[in-house]
């Protein structure tokens, strides 16, 4: 006799609890705050008082991260008196996951116990007043990688069919980071992100039109993390690290390892920040 099949919400259900057990067989530890760190920003995971950390490698139905500057490990610990969960590694589009796998680390974190969500990465200017070294914190993006983590059929127990997108950067998570930054007294600008599909790097005549439709910054990830994250009721914050200028009228070809090197040098402010603003939370 043939076992019955399960719709995808209860596959994905099923899933996640199977993720949650095999943390749990490590530690106890329930996170209030969970954290995805984008390329060569995992400062936030030495600032950890350590209470576990497992490889992507030893959870069930993760992927595995590729991409340069992820490390692929959860860690879980205290920042001040804040239990966070730290996601050092994403999954992009580019490397071949479905919409579904790249948003999974947002579900286990809530699965977790998180009810806040906070994004870095690293990005693109579009805009001179945001150069290489700068921090931005999202106000907005918009969604051009052609795909959305909430296509098929909507499973009620995770979220409702059709989430409101009017605000998907929590407001009072936003006054809280622009306080911490006003007394760390590093400037932190707001700006539009724009999410694409990549792995290439856009044209001039893609900048252009980048620019034309709104977007300050440009990237090839976090869109998809924060649809699913709205979807499910969580608070999100993003702050991301200008890495490459892409100014149209002044493009240069980009080098991976360029990039990285500027990330690593802005990293211990994002970290700074990110203590700052967990600092004020309750």
């Amino acid at each position: 006799m043939s076992m019955p099949t399960l719709d995808a919400g209860s596959r994905l259900r099923q899933q996640l609890s199977e993720t949650v057990q095999a943390i749990a067989g490590r530690t106890a530890f329930r996170p209030q705050i969970g954290v995805i760190l984008g390329s060569g920003l995992g400062g936030v995971t030495n600032a950890l008082r350590l209470e576990a950390e497992v490889g992507y490698a030893d959870l069930p139905h993760m992927p595995r991260s590729t991409a340069p500057g992820h490390e692929g490990k959860l860690a879980l610990g205290t920042l001040g008196s804040s239990r966070l969960a730290v996601m050092a590694g994403r999954f992009h589009y580019y490397e071949g996951y479905t919409m579904q796998q790249v948003s999974y680390p947002v579900r286990l974190l809530q699965a977790l116990g998180a009810d806040t969500l906070m994004l870095t990465s690293i990005v693109g200017s579009m805009n001179p007043q945001m150069p290489p070294g700068s921090l931005v914190l999202l106000e907005d993006h918009i969604n051009l990688m052609g795909d959305n983590p909430l296509l098929g059929p909507n499973d009620e127990a995770l979220g409702p069919r059709f989430p409101d997108m009017s605000v998907p950067y929590d407001p009072e998570l936003r006054r809280v980071a622009l306080e911490a930054a006003s007394e760390l007294d590093l400037p932190l600008r707001e700006g539009v992100y724009v999410g694409v599909a990549g792995p290439n790097l856009e044209t001039r005549a893609e900048y252009r039109l980048l620019r034309q439709i709104g977007a300050d910054v440009v990237g090839m990830s976090m869109v998809p993390e924060v649809i699913t994250a709205r979807h499910g009721g969580l608070r999100v914050l993003a702050i991301v690290v200008v890495s490459d200028a892409c100014i149209p009228e002044q493009l240069k070809p980009a080098v991976i390892e360029e990039l990285l090197r500027i990330a690593a040098e802005a990293e211990p402010k994002l970290t700074a920040l990110l203590t700052g603003i967990i600092s004020k939370l309750r």
